[in-house]
């Protein structure tokens, strides 16, 4: 069955309690003891943030309650939570330990701001009907019984046997964004029953891809505990990615094994665990990509589980009319002015720290989490000061999703120092530059200067320059979860998003792709070749990059949505990454992976604080081999330019040479003087530039063909061609 609301009615159980001994209002949820406060054998101290509510009771089972059981009225016990501190409403409960399942309620079963659509509704199995049942927004785990959510306690211990996190330098990461379900729902070296799980993504031969890949982090869709929303229930789909969360302190049982879910939240929670455990000691970091901008509670028509009921107008953001105010597009958005849930916020990331061990965060429309009383976007908000100092997120990736979609939502490069941003132009101009320049050039039109193309190579350090940061604030991305996949940009002019079931309305529909002559499937060679030549520039281009660079999973083997650009309710073959592949994707793997290696080798010969402190490693240079003038960077028929990456006789220099015109180009690599003039003291004369990769469809053969300084070569269409030095 599934959570539609959570019912209302009378709970005819027996109020049970400890007299005598106080509580406190801190920590907010369960805890067994508190500092300063006499403990009571069997007791557990609970307190609820529910500044919406007079008076809050707690309802309970006892602990052995059966795994598959409805709790009825005659198995629940009933606490009163008699003391409130500032909207804290708290007491001693016994009776209340692990694997009891419990829902707090108001005791006049009055709740300002429910929507009561449903009021009455009894739980399956029932005799009486329920009393708004509400969760406890720091419990461990949810639990779906007879189509009511509970709250339940979990033991957190766990056997971590020494594995540490790898605390992988921002200028070393290379991060790969994955669904749980996606990575492994089609694999076929992984057993079916761990297919789609988190044991699955932790499989030896998940592992063992992962770091054959080069990849050091994966940052997977959102793993808070979720639900689908009503209008995908009723049309029969699914929330995929998962951006509606049920509780932010709670792993989503549904990514489980079969066995682990039938065991219960504990045994979900250690699988979870192992899982983290194993991708550490491969030196894999996990990011988890955490949704605290909305909650599953929709517009204020939606159902009430847990915040709504707790406290409405304090929990979500209003304007001065009362009404909802939405910067997030999911009916609601959390309200970071109220300080309880800027510590809710960082209670829960502390708690995947130190529980679960996670490595870093992406936070989605991030933006909503710092406007201010007025609404206005903050770099000072008190929460994104409170996590960049907090001692627990200390050494954490903090990234930010930076924007929403309220007015002044866009804010890329504003974040502060601490923080790492998406960057949404560097994926705009790498787009442009060889995808729908390219579509435009073969219809006769005009392309972009090479200048774009520059800092997004670069960094983008303009950009970040004034918040103070470097250019490892700048998160590459030219693909994501959201949009096209790799694949699909460069075969799809329009999307396809018919099987959404909303008449392809939504999702983006300025894409800048280029479908290269044929709108998605084809048999044209020619085509086909094209297609693959321009998606190996874009990984290249990513790669080769200053910044951090964030693959998607599935872009570097081709892994096509056939057009969707909004997959998000499509857990299906649509979503899922196809392990079968061509001769096309398998070039498309090997490029990547010897990109990433080559970017792991040219980083190894640098300081350690580049590039956050020197850009001048930087050359750039036109087709003549010369400096780039400022004539050059301006000219739209410019399509070539030459990058040397380091210092002349320096280890890990290379020279990259990117030709983005339709046709090929022949060009002087730059001379033995112009390279002097640019060395240091310590470099040596340049002797030889060696070809290393070519992007083009018969670039291979040239592998290993060595030129002198000032020596002329050729650069094919749209490719790009490395050298080392």
């Amino acid at each position: 069955m599934t959570v539609t609301s959570q019912p209302t009615g009378s709970l005819p159980v027996q109020l049970r309690h400890v007299d005598g001994h106080r509580s406190r209002p801190f920590p907010l949820g369960i805890a067994d003891t508190v500092a300063g406060l006499v403990g009571v054998e069997h007791a557990v101290n609970l307190a609820v943030y529910a500044p919406g509510l007079s008076e809050v009771d707690v309802v309970f089972t006892d602990p052995g309650f059966p795994a598959d059981a409805v709790p009825r009225g005659e198995d629940l016990h009933r606490a009163p939570l008699f003391d409130v501190t500032d909207h804290v409403h708290h007491g001693t409960v016994s009776g209340l330990g692990y694997g009891s399942l419990y829902a707090l309620v108001a005791r006049d079963r009055t709740i300002p701001g429910v929507h009561r659509k449903q009021a009455g509704r009894t739980a399956a199995g029932t005799a009486e009907p329920l009393p708004q049942l509400l969760l406890d927004p720091y419990g461990d785990a949810v639990v779906e019984r007879g189509g009511v959510y509970w709250s339940t306690r979990v033991a957190g211990d766990f056997d971590w046997n020494g594995v540490a996190r790898p605390h992988t330098p921002l200028r070393d990461t290379i991060i790969y964004e994955a669904h749980v379900i996606g990575q492994t729902r089609l694999h076929p070296g992984i057993p079916e029953e761990l297919r789609g799980t988190y044991a699955g993504l932790a499989h030896p031969v998940m592992v063992e891809y992962l770091r054959y890949l080069g990849i050091t982090a994966v940052e997977l869709l959102p793993v808070h505990h979720y639900r689908d929303e009503d209008h995908l229930q009723a049309s029969g789909l699914q929330n995929y990615w998962g951006y509606n969360t049920v509780s932010f302190f709670a792993p989503h049982p549904g990514y489980a094994t079969a066995a682990a879910q039938a065991a219960g939240p504990r045994a979900i929670q250690d699988e979870f665990k192992g899982m983290v455990k194993l991708l550490h000691e491969a030196g894999i970091e996990v990011l988890l990509d955490v949704v605290y901008n909305h909650t599953a509670e929709e517009g204020p028509e939606g159902p009430a589980f847990c915040w709504r009921g707790l406290g409405d107008e304090y929990y979500y953001r209003h304007d001065a009319a009362g009404r909802y105010l939405d910067t997030t597009g999911c009916g609601n958005a959390l309200n970071f002015n109220d300080p309880q849930v800027v510590r809710m916020t960082l209670d829960s990331l502390r708690r995947w720290v130190t529980e679960f061990q996670i490595d870093g965060f992406r936070f989605d429309l991030a933006v909503t989490l710092c406007r201010d009383g007025s609404h206005h976007f903050t770099n000072r908000h008190p929460f994104l000061v409170a996590a960049q100092a907090d001692p627990v997120l200390a050494g954490t990736k903090l990234i930010a999703e930076p924007w929403d979609v309220g007015i002044g939502g866009w804010q890329t490069g504003h974040f502060p120092v601490g923080w790492s941003d998406w960057n949404d132009r560097y994926r705009d101009v790498v787009r442009d530059f060889w995808v729908a320049d390219r579509g435009a050039l073969e219809h006769g039109g005009q392309g972009g200067s090479t200048a774009r193309l520059a800092d997004s190579l670069s960094g983008s350090a303009g950009l970040f320059e004034a918040s103070g940061r470097s250019a490892l604030a700048s998160i590459n991305l030219v693909t994501a979860h959201d949009g096209f996949t790799l694949a699909d940009l460069v075969a799809y002019n329009e999307k396809h998003n018919e099987a959404n079931g909303e008449d392809n309305r939504d999702g983006n529909s300025h894409n800048r792709s280029y479908n290269h002559g044929a709108e998605g499937p084809t048999k044209d060679v020619d085509i086909l070749d094209a297609r693959a030549q321009t998606a190996r520039n874009v990984m290249a281009t990513l790669l080769l990059s200053l910044g951090v660079p964030l693959i998607t999973a599935g872009d570097e083997i081709g892994r096509s949505q056939g057009g969707n650009n909004n997959a998000y309710c499509q857990n299906n073959e649509i979503s899922w990454t196809n392990w079968d592949l061509d001769e096309r994707q398998q070039r498309m793997l090997s490029t990547t992976r010897r990109l990433i290696a080559m970017r792991k080798e040219y980083l190894a010969g640098q300081p350690y604080s580049y590039p956050a402190r020197d850009l001048g490693y930087l050359k750039w240079f036109n087709s003549s081999g010369h400096p780039m003038s400022e004539a050059d960077w301006a000219d739209p028929d410019q399509r070539l330019l030459q990058l040397l990456i380091g210092v002349p006789g320096g280890r890990g220099t290379g020279l990259i040479v990117f030709n983005g015109a339709v046709e090929a180009v022949p060009f002087q690599l730059p001379a033995t003087e112009v390279l002097r003039e640019i060395s240091t003291e310590q470099g040596t004369a340049v002797q030889t530039f060696t070809l290393q990769l070519s992007t083009a469809h018969h670039g291979g053969p040239r592998r290993g063909a060595q030129f002198a300084p000032g020596e002329n070569d050729a650069i094919e269409a749209n490719s790009i061609i490395i050298y080392s030095i």
